[in-house]
């Protein structure tokens, strides 16, 4: 039997192991992404004023978050951080829809436009989304705001 010397065996095993793992690495799929991750509308607020829009999507497999920033509705006074309850529904696929809430903002100064989100839903491969609504509630105080536009450029893909 041949003797192996001393840490000879350790560092080709850990050779091997890694290129096998770098290979692995490689041929992974890429994580899943929406496109665009960015897209403007325009909204109708009523009472509250009108005003465009910016949305904001990430996935993470079915897991998705929409964070929106909004100078169609400005806060009369300073709002805490994760006070705003925020729903934002969107068309799905063309027919269907589905909603994304969530209660997180961060801090908005009186005057200054509201922002809220990440807002979170669930998607599957292929879904288009495009908002139609959102309804941000503070202080008890509820603002229905509709779409005026489509989004731009255009819905989401996920």
């Amino acid at each position: 039997m041949k003797h192996l010397r001393p840490g000879r065996f350790g560092f080709r095993t850990a050779l091997v192991v890694a290129v096998a793992t770098a290979g692995t690495l490689a041929m992974a799929p890429a994580a899943p992404a929406v496109t665009p991750g960015t897209a403007t509308l325009s909204f109708n607020c009523g009472f509250y004023g009108s005003g465009t829009g910016t949305l904001t999507a990430t996935q993470n497999g079915t897991a998705a978050t929409i964070s929106l920033s909004t100078s169609a509705i400005t806060s009369p006074i300073a709002i805490g951080a994760n006070s705003v309850a925020s729903t934002l529904t969107l068309t799905k696929n063309g027919s269907g829809t589905t909603q994304f809430s969530g209660k997180a903002n961060p801090a908005i100064p009186a005057g200054s436009p509201v922002s809220t989100g990440p807002l979170s839903g669930t998607v599957a491969a292929g879904d288009r989304l495009e908002a139609t609504s959102l309804k941000v509630v503070v202080f008890g105080i509820t603002a229905t705001c509709q779409a005026t536009s489509k989004q731009s450029p255009g819905p989401f893909v996920f």
